[in-house]
Parts: structure tokens; sequence; C-alpha cells
């Protein structure tokens, strides 16, 4: 039986009030999901408004590229899933195994408060499906809710980039909030390593990783967790 991973991306282009753009930063979607594919598991994209997603510039730029995001670059078929992503109104919890979810500075803006997206983490987590976010992916947790109201990430072990990163890459003072902040405000045991250090934390069915340096081992750790779980149930 083929194990499906639900891939949820930003819609969100505009970084704060300024002319710059902004989005899904690449290494984190496509390390992931070349993971997830050569572990033999079907992706599907999702975002928000479903087409195209916006990759942030930066993340484009010969400093900032991976062997998977240069194959990505001559990867047709990839290049065109990423132009054709499914709305995240027409996605089903129960057709799907793992959700994972990139970051980028885009979920700073709409993946942070999307209903659908919300709905859709608490449903894997009723049914204790894997749940994975990397760098600024986590803010697509902050609505979700447990079955008793509480804040999805309360209590829960997890890392995101921190705010000691957010300075340090100078946008401190034009995302919304500070990420590491919202999630201890919301009561998450957050945890984190030096700046642009790779971490992964494991609670439970939840994975979360630090920063882009952390993408291939968050994506490692689904898939460990994912055939784990399958042979519990064969």
């Amino acid at each position: 039986m083929t194990t499906e991973i639900l891939l949820v991306l930003t819609s969100h282009r505009q970084l704060g009030e300024t002319d710059q753009e902004t989005g899904v930063w690449l290494e984190e979607a496509v390390n992931p999901y070349y993971r997830f594919l050569e572990a033999g598991f079907e992706v599907t994209l999702a975002s928000p408004n479903g087409g195209d997603v916006p990759i942030d510039d930066k993340s484009i730029l010969d400093e900032a590229q991976t062997e998977d995001t240069r194959h990505f670059f001559q990867d047709e078929t990839a290049q065109k899933r990423f132009n054709n992503t499914v709305p995240l109104g027409q996605i089903k919890a129960e057709d799907y195994d793992a959700i994972f979810i990139p970051g980028g500075h885009g979920p700073m803006w709409d993946l942070c408060e999307n209903e659908k997206l919300a709905n859709l983490v608490e449903a894997f987590d009723c049914a204790g499906k894997i749940i994975a976010a990397v760098c600024h992916g986590p803010a697509g947790l902050l609505s979700a809710k447990k079955a008793d109201g509480t804040p999805f990430v309360a209590g829960k072990k997890l890392t995101s980039f921190s705010n000691s990163e957010e300075e340090t890459v100078g946008l401190h003072e034009l995302v919304p909030f500070l990420l590491e902040s919202r999630l201890k405000e919301l009561g998450a045991k957050y945890a984190n390593a030096d700046d642009f250090q790779a971490k992964v934390v494991q609670d439970g069915n939840l994975i979360t990783g630090q920063n882009p340096a952390s993408s291939s081992g968050v994506a490692e750790a689904v898939i460990g967790s994912m055939k784990s779980l399958s042979s519990v149930g064969s």
C-alpha cells in the first residue's frame, strides 16, 4: 500500500509592507520532496490558493543551492507540480498518511491563520498521523487545537526558526511576529541549536526542524516514522 504525503506550501508572495517578494524557501520544499520520492512515497503538493507557489528569491541564489535544488531546476516534472498545486480546500485528511509543511517567510502570513490547514492538522493529530514542519513551517501549526480546545503545540517539544536567526537575517522587524516567541506563548516546549545549525525534534507524531539545514533531517525522520508505523500495522 502506497504511503501518501501531503506537502503544504505557502501562497504568500509579499514580504510585509515592502516591495520585496517572499514565498517558500526552496531547499525546505525540494529536499524533502525528493527524499519522499526516493522512499517510494506519493507526494501531493497543496497550497491555500492552489496553482503556482512563490519561491523566495534569496533561496535561489548560488550560496543557497543544494544538490536537490540544482536538480529541481533540471526537473521539468517537479517544476510543473510546483506550478500546479492543489487548493487546500480540495484536500481531505483521510487521503494522506503524513503532512509536511516547509518554511520560507510566506507561512508567517498565510499558513499561520489558515482554517483549512488548522483543521487538517487537527484531523491528522486525532488519527495519530505524522505531522512535520521545518523552519517557518511550524507557523502552520499555530491555529490548530487539541480535542480539549487548547493549542495543538501546547506542551509539545518542538523547534522552528529562532528569534536569533530572524535577527541575524535582518527580518525580525518585518515579520508579523517572531515564531519562537509565539510558540512559547502558546505553551510549546521550544528548543533550538546555534544559529543555522541543523536541529530536528520529534515528540510523538510531531516532527520539527529549526532551519533550512534541518530539512533533510526532518524528512528522514518522517520516513523512519512511517516505516515504523507500517511495520507495526503489518
